[in-house]
């Protein structure tokens, strides 16, 4: 599949125009010809020297990212970030990013992904940004802890997890917003869910959540955006016949 053509595919089924308030560069933000065959994709929730680097290792054509190199303002192309897109060039790699749409997608979504690995089957939308629905919400198939619903989620400790325990120990609605949803725990409160899933939080919202005896579990940034680019790259395989690995690189964080 050429690479113009492959980008196009992704739009439609990522509805990435849906989203032209988003601040990254969605689509292609690296690529020196539109006709390039593109046949092997390396998915990864960055692009950072680490992935690109193992996706030429691996001989990608293209590498899929959430967070790409271009966040609406000029940037020069010196230091770490010549080096990343000067790689990309020298060896034909194609970058492909895609950010809000990944995270609100109805079905690869990050947050569509982490509800379904909870066994929700029927969630409905939850917070709106700019209009548009980000995350979802639900109702669990049995009531669970906050340890068993980190656990199905792959979260940990040692790769960033923290939890604030402060309401119902066995939990049976949820509400899900990736990376950094901290702002949304009033919202999530509001919606009268047990739980409230995100990537990351601070200091300001521990009080808040105990003294309105509300759980949270925050699985990390990245752990939590690892789940949109893996959907993508099994759609690629089974609908476009594309063959893709994922690139892990964890932060921590």
């Amino acid at each position: 599949m050429k690479l113009i053509d492959l980008e196009r595919e992704l739009f439609r089924r990522l509805e990435i125009d849906e989203f032209p308030f988003d601040i990254s560069l969605n689509g292609i933000q690296v690529g020196a010809s539109e006709d390039k065959e593109i046949k092997r994709v390396a998915v990864a929730v960055d692009a950072c020297q680490a992935t690109i680097d193992r996706a030429v290792e691996k001989g990608a054509d293209m590498l899929f990212v959430h967070h790409g190199l271009f966040w609406g303002h000029p940037l020069a192309i010196r230091g770490s970030h010549f080096n990343r897109v000067k790689k990309l060039l020298d060896n034909d790699v194609a970058l492909f990013a895609c950010h809000l749409p990944l995270d609100a997608h109805p079905a690869l979504g990050n947050n569509a992904q982490m509800a379904l690995a909870l066994g929700i089957r029927e969630y409905d939308p939850f917070a709106s940004y700019k209009g548009r629905s980000i995350g979802y919400k639900g109702r669990l198939p049995m009531a669970m802890s906050l340890s068993e619903i980190s656990a199905l989620l792959g979260f940990s400790t040692e790769w960033g997890l923290r939890v604030l325990p402060f309401g119902k120990e066995l939990v049976e609605t949820v509400a899900i917003i990736s990376g950094s949803g901290e702002d949304e725990i009033p919202e999530a409160m509001e919606a009268g869910v047990d739980c409230y899933i995100t990537g990351e939080i601070g200091h300001t919202c521990y009080h808040t959540c105990l003294e309105e005896h509300f759980n949270v579990i925050a699985g990390g940034h990245y752990q939590t955006e690892t789940f949109g680019v893996r959907a993508v790259g099994r759609m690629m395989e089974k609908a476009l016949g594309l063959e893709t690995f994922f690139i892990e690189r964890r932060t921590g964080l």
